[in-house]
């Protein structure tokens, strides 16, 4: 059963640094697109064009790290070799 304990830990901790690595990006990008705004408003569709392009491109990361904790507690490939140690 330490295995499985392990599992849900290795998982907790990787969406949680990418869900933190994630908003702190979000909140660069967000920061410096106002900045941009703020010094040149006639580019502003542009400026937020690039930005949502880049803050779709932030959060791809946290859905890869959401996919790759639900593939470590739902179908783990290892799941059968550890279960097949344990039981002798």
């Amino acid at each position: 059963m330490e295995y499985f304990a392990w599992c849900v830990m290795a998982a907790a901790v990787g969406m949680g640094l990418g869900s933190f690595g994630t908003g702190i990006g979000q909140g660069v990008a967000i920061s410096k697109a106002v900045e941009g705004v703020a010094r040149n408003p006639g580019a502003s569709g542009k400026i937020m064009t690039v930005m949502l392009v880049g803050l779709a491109m932030i959060e791809s990361l946290a859905i890869y790290c959401l996919v790759v904790a639900m593939i470590i507690l739902f179908a783990n490939p290892f799941t059968d070799t550890v279960v097949q140690l344990l039981s002798k």
